[in-house]
């Protein structure tokens, strides 16, 4: 299983606005920069996030981005799923499959993914984003302030 480009760029926006700038909000620009994204896509990860009280978004000459502080308490089997929005790996139905009905595949894929989300609902954004992650999160926000 792969993570679609919307699941990585969610992750590594709530990633790098976990550690705060004491009061200096993140600019979409500052981010579309520091992860050569593309600015239009981010705006759309950045509009679902908000939307989901992730992260606040705030307009204007003086707004940006900043991490609700209860994201940081995040379950990233939980984030996985909400990003992704895949509720099954194969559609049998679209295009039919000679196998419907006679086969346990999507069952056993059905089961893993669910696995999978179990897995990583042992861990929080908060516990991604600790000791070296942290040190260069911070390193990455002094790099563009300078």
């Amino acid at each position: 299983m792969q993570l679609n480009k919307f699941t990585d760029i969610g992750l590594r926006v709530l990633m790098y606005l976990s550690q705060s700038r004491f009061g200096q909000q993140v600019t979409i620009d500052e981010i579309a920069t520091t992860f050569d994204l593309p600015r239009n896509h981010l705006i759309k990860v950045i509009t679902r996030l908000n939307k989901l009280g992730w992260i606040k978004a705030t307009r204007g000459r003086n707004g940006g981005l900043e991490l609700n502080p209860d994201s940081l308490n995040l379950r990233i089997g939980n984030i996985l799923r909400e990003l992704e929005n895949t509720t099954e790996l194969i559609n049998c139905e679209k295009p039919v499959c000679q196998f419907h009905g006679n086969c346990l595949l999507k069952d056993a894929l059905q089961a893993g993914l669910e696995s999978f989300y179990t897995h990583m609902n042992q861990h929080r954004l908060l516990d991604i984003v600790n000791n070296n992650t942290r040190d260069k999160i911070i390193f990455m926000h002094k790099a563009h302030a300078a």
